[in-house]
């Protein structure tokens, strides 16, 4: 008897936040090979789960995507979440949920700058929608084995993190992504582990390295000048290389290292292209990403964000 389930197909569950990035994380899924379906009345999302039977016989091999939220008649997000259990206990199905998230303010201009009406606030502000979604939500975003929050996050953003999360990997192989952001844009929404590297002398206020970045070896000879770089960086790294097959051993799936300053264009570039190929020697495949890198560097932000007189922390 043929196995409706086979071990190289995925069923996922893509939902979250209006505005937050549904459409895009299902056409990415297409692009991918995926079967792909959006607003599934509940009734048709029962009977799928129940019997494992794709929409499309011709495509019983491919994974699948979902995208189900507010918006779908009868909606009942606690609801689904135990039907979800059910399933994957009774080891009938292997259901994965995503949830697309973001913040109320990003949603706020997105929504503002589409001219599109918030789907549960037609007649009022966005705003008065966004939080009344958050609140009927929540049940599945504390569910989701995945939350991507994409309030910083272009539509190639998020294109790429759903291709490093759901590309053909292996199960077991921990996906590790290195990141380097700016505090005076805000912290990295998605990391699990964040270092600020901020006590590093600055090169910003070198005229020569200013134009330069931490992808440059004078400035990344500049940064290890300081006297505390080496033990804090080599301590950064055990920690990392000791943390990381822990995660993988308790079935974390993913992990990503950030790694701060102000602009986020020297130091927190260089410390994370150094930690990267720290990882990459004991044998991890990172992905390393610069969030800010292409930000010019400018004295307002560096004094305001740090406090800064001109002689430390970027």
């Amino acid at each position: 008897m043929t196995d409706p389930h086979p071990s190289n197909r995925r069923i996922l569950l893509v939902t979250g936040m209006s505005g937050a990035g549904k459409s895009t994380a299902l056409r990415t899924f297409e692009d991918m090979g995926w079967e792909t379906v959006d607003n599934l009345p509940l009734s048709l999302f029962d009977k799928l789960f129940e019997t494992g039977v794709p929409l499309d016989p011709a495509k019983a091999e491919r994974s699948i995507a979902i995208g189900i939220d507010s918006r779908t008649r009868g909606f009942n997000a606690n609801a689904i979440v135990q039907r979800i259990k059910a399933l994957n206990k009774s080891h009938a199905l292997e259901i994965e949920t995503v949830f697309l998230d973001c913040g109320g303010r990003e949603l706020e201009r997105r929504f503002s700058e589409t001219r599109r009406r918030h789907p549960m606030a037609l007649d009022r502000p966005a705003a008065h929608g966004i939080g009344r979604e958050r609140e009927i939500m929540m049940p599945l975003r504390r569910w989701a084995a995945h939350v991507i929050d994409t309030t910083d996050s272009a539509a190639n953003d998020l294109q790429k993190e759903l291709r490093a999360r759901f590309s053909s990997k292996s199960a077991e192989e921990l996906v590790v992504t290195v990141a380097s952001f700016g505090f005076a844009r805000g912290i990295l929404r998605n990391a699990d582990l964040v270092f600020d590297m901020r006590f590093l002398r600055n090169p910003h206020w070198d005229k020569e390295l200013r134009p330069l970045t931490g992808l440059d070896a004078p400035v990344g000879a500049y940064i290890a000048e300081d006297v505390a770089y080496e033990e804090a960086v080599g301590r950064i790294e055990d920690l990392a290389l000791l943390l990381l097959p822990r995660y993988q051993a308790e079935g974390k799936a993913y992990v990503t290292l950030a790694f701060g300053c102000t602009g986020g264009r020297h130091r927190s570039v260089h410390v994370a292209e150094r930690v990267a190929e720290r990882l990459r020697k004991a044998g991890f495949s990172p992905t390393v990403a610069h969030r800010d890198l292409a930000f010019p560097s400018l004295d307002s932000v560096e004094r305001v964000a740090a406090g800064e007189n001109g002689n430390a922390g970027e």
